[in-house]
């Protein structure tokens, strides 16, 4: 199984792909960041994002897509920038691939060290080591992206708990449906 991890943002957002093997074993397939310049206006930044992960999801066609939920304790401009960049991404992956994924930061730490409070090294250095990389992934971005694929690989056999759904959970009706891609869908159910 093919995973993208993605950790959103405007100014940068980082990606990950593994492949998950029949054994368990997850193996790097690529990492980076996609990056959008300061100057340009925001529709063009997130055009921008919208061609990156494009490239990305039309290089590796992954079976399913993890993100980093968002996180934000001060700075609400830059938040709504950030969350206007992850309303593109998901849109971008759910047109081609449709099954999205999110994690918290903790559950992240979590599934990955065993503690949801672990620090940023510790975080590199446990990618690194699952991966079997020489070194800790650069930028941080991508390192983060990894970690969010690799969170996904080990408990994707909870999908249905973290998948993002179409919102039709109901109290009483707590059924998750997987959105299908847009390229499924017939001319008539458009």
């Amino acid at each position: 199984m093919i995973i993208l991890g993605i950790d959103p943002g405007i100014a940068t957002m980082g990606f990950g792909v593994i492949e998950k093997l029949p054994n368990g074993n997850n193996i790097p397939l690529d990492y980076g960041v996609v990056k959008t310049p300061k100057e340009e206006s925001l529709p063009v930044r997130l055009a921008l994002l919208e061609q990156g992960i494009n490239k990305i999801l039309d290089k590796y066609h992954p079976d399913e897509v993890a993100l980093e939920e968002l996180f934000f304790t001060k700075n609400i401009t830059t938040g709504i920038a950030v969350a206007q960049a992850r309303g593109v991404t998901l849109l971008t992956c759910v047109k081609k691939c449709g099954k999205l994924y999110e994690y918290t930061p903790m559950q992240i730490k979590q599934a990955l060290t065993g503690y949801g409070r672990a620090d940023k090294q510790q975080m590199q250095q446990v990618v690194a080591s699952i991966l079997r990389l020489k070194g800790i992934p650069k930028p941080d971005d991508a390192a983060d992206a990894l970690a969010v694929a690799l969170c996904h690989a080990h408990t994707a056999r909870f999908g249905g708990l973290f998948t993002v759904e179409n919102m039709t959970r109901r109290k009483g009706q707590n059924t998750v449906t997987t959105v299908k891609p847009i390229s499924s869908f017939r001319k008539e159910d458009l």
